[in-house]
């Protein structure tokens, strides 16, 4: 579907300030690298700045004004924010239209609620609750007594175990398993391993979204829980027992072993790894690849693994290709004051 809308327009739709001709037509969003001459495009990242002057877009979105000589400008406050809003205007992804497929596998006691949009091959076993506006792809299972609010979305393949919880506006992408089993095993006398029976179950509070082939597992005892507005990425484990905060931001490939507690606001880079039965404070910041063996405070920074300071870490991280050169230099040394002093030099 085509979606043409004035520069004049969309200013006033986003709230945000016009400087240039509101009467050109904007027919798409794009990258600035990208964007032909009837797309919106934005500059959120001062450092890119020196694109704009290549840029074709016939609008920008920015923090403040541009000379007349650029394109038009949409001055926003926020203008990541504003070209994500803009990007929903322009583009919605497909929605089944509501009813029941004649191919999904329903049971008698469930209960779903009115607009749902269930595919074939989907499956909803005893008990189910489902708010309403749900759509189920095809091929999503949902477990017995499972309980999920309003305009629930979970794409193909997307599975929810027996008894979780889900709340409202919860995205599953594809692959996504909400209530696996736990990893827990005890190992026994003869050096066997007993399974431990995951009783506990997975909630995932309101506007969460998981993205593809991501786990979460259910607790041994008690619950896992997903806190409201987390946004996990693609292939990322959280362990039974764990908690992930409000507003947490997860990356991809990172894992979270069983009883990890997150706060607020904190912000996992990818491929992270967390060793579970600890503390990361609210608003706390961890890198890429970072491996966390303890607490972080609140509104840390850390990096590396084992991980400490960023700020510690990049000047480690700088010195650490020049360690040869400096431990050459050390027994070089090390020889001359031996010779100065007609001792033995070390063989260290």
């Amino acid at each position: 579907m085509t979606v043409n809308i004035s520069l004049g327009d969309l200013a006033y739709q986003l709230g945000c300030e016009l400087r240039g001709d509101g009467a050109v037509v904007i027919t798409g969003v794009a990258g600035m690298e990208q964007a032909g001459p009837t797309e919106l495009t934005f500059l959120a990242n001062p450092k890119y700045a020196p694109k704009v002057k290549h840029c074709r877009a016939a609008a920008i979105l920015i923090s403040s004004p541009l000379s007349e000589s650029t394109p038009a400008s949409l001055v926003s406050a926020n203008p990541y924010h504003d070209f994500a809003r803009a990007l929903a205007l322009f583009y919605q992804p497909p929605r089944p239209p509501a009813g029941i497929h004649p191919l999904a596998s329903i049971a008698s006691t469930a209960r779903i609620g009115e607009g749902a949009s269930i595919g074939p091959y989907a499956v909803i076993g005893e008990h189910v609750t489902i708010g309403r506006n749900a759509v189920l792809h095809p091929h999503v299972v949902i477990y017995e007594g499972a309980e999920i609010g309003d305009d629930f979305y979970a794409h193909s393949q997307a599975v929810v175990r027996e008894f979780c919880r889900i709340g409202h506006r919860v995205i599953l992408q594809n692959g996504v398993v909400i209530g696996g089993d736990g990893y827990g095993f005890a190992k026994t006398a003869e050096g066997t391993h007993f399974k431990i029976v995951q009783s506990g179950v997975t909630v995932i509070e309101d506007d969460v979204e998981i993205q593809t082939l991501t786990s979460i597992d259910r607790a041994t005892v008690g619950e896992t829980r997903v806190k409201r507005g987390a946004k996990i990425d693609s292939l990322v484990q959280v362990g039974h027992a764990s908690v992930v905060g409000e507003d947490n931001i997860i990356c991809a490939q990172t894992g979270l072993a069983g009883s990890s507690i997150l706060g607020k606001g904190v912000l996992l880079a990818g491929q992270v790894g967390i060793s579970g039965h600890l503390t990361i404070h609210d608003h706390a910041i961890v890198y890429a690849q970072s491996g966390i063996g303890g607490d972080v405070k609140e509104g840390a920074v850390v990096s590396g693994s084992p991980a400490f300071d960023s700020r510690d870490w990049l000047r480690a991280i700088t010195a650490f290709p020049k360690l040869p050169d400096l431990l050459k230099t050390v027994r070089q040394l090390e020889k001359r004051l031996a010779q100065l002093e007609g001792a033995p030099a070390s063989s260290e």
